[in-house]
């Protein structure tokens, strides 16, 4: 699923195509946007930007547009007379304006309804780890309220930090040195604050570059630590990753054993 920077990303993208445009046709698959397309087509788009995993379209029609992409979703930006890379029949929203075309192909979640509405849906998120004010305390405050039964699954919900998911859970618990599966009461106030400025260094970092970096290393088949590398030899320590579902994510979690040990292993 795309993460946070992939959204911020999108909308810079999106935005630059969008903002300060009329809307000559309104078009897509997704109901809402059927719905709403003539009350939208001629009205001017004010702004465009990712809030966690969302991204969020305003027009001065007094409605905005809001897609998560899940897993297939995307957001492509075309020339008028360009190419589509994917197939017309997945396009769930089309933006067309004089000199470009957004469209978003195969979100599963698109929402159009008034500025308000839609902030109201994703009132339950978490402080923004993309946005450019964070509030870390918000977000300290937040994971601890969370009943979950792993730090993997805490670190995922977004109701603690928006913008976090599979590669990024990983590799920021790796770094940590904190084994996904350490129930969140077992992690100290330091480590969960270490968790949640990592996160940010992290998403911050790699929002306006094309590859995603924690490492440091640009090197083809270097950028991550973990992720992806089940079998692989630690960066570190040379031990095998392992990987695993952990709790109720959807996704594969990845660590190293030794780096990371198991909850009540001896840490010695």
């Amino acid at each position: 699923m795309p993460e946070g920077d992939t959204l911020y990303r999108a909308a810079q993208r999106v935005g630059s195509a969008l903002v300060g445009h009329e809307l000559e046709r309104v078009a897509g698959s997704a109901a809402p946007v059927r719905a709403a397309s003539r009350q939208l087509t001629g009205s001017t788009v004010t702004s465009v930007a990712s809030v966690g995993k969302h991204l969020v379209i305003d027009t001065d029609a007094g409605l905005t547009i809001r897609t998560h992409l899940g897993m297939p979703g995307v957001w492509h930006v075309y020339g008028t007379d360009g190419r589509w890379r994917r197939p017309a029949g997945a396009a769930r929203v089309v933006l067309t304006v004089s000199d470009a075309v957004a469209v978003c192909f195969s979100a599963p979640d698109i929402e159009v309804d008034k500025p308000e509405a839609v902030r109201r849906s994703m009132a339950h998120l978490g402080p923004d780890l993309t946005a450019d004010e964070f509030a870390p305390e918000e977000a300290l405050q937040r994971l601890t309220t969370l009943k979950r039964a792993t730090i993997a699954e805490t670190l995922s919900d977004q109701r603690g930090m928006a913008g976090i998911g599979n590669v990024y859970k990983s590799e920021v618990l790796f770094m940590e040195r904190v084994h996904p599966e350490t129930p969140p009461d077992e992690v100290d106030h330091a480590t969960l604050r270490r968790l949640v400025d990592r996160s940010r260094q992290l998403l911050m970092l790699n929002r306006s570059r094309p590859e995603r970096i924690t490492t440091g290393d640009p090197r083809r088949g270097h950028t991550l630590w973990v992720y992806n590398r089940q079998g692989k030899p630690c960066r570190r320590c040379r031990t095998a990753i392992e990987a695993a579902w952990v709790g109720d994510l959807e996704r594969i979690t990845y660590w190293c054993p030794k780096c990371q040990p198991a909850p009540g292993a001896d840490r010695t």
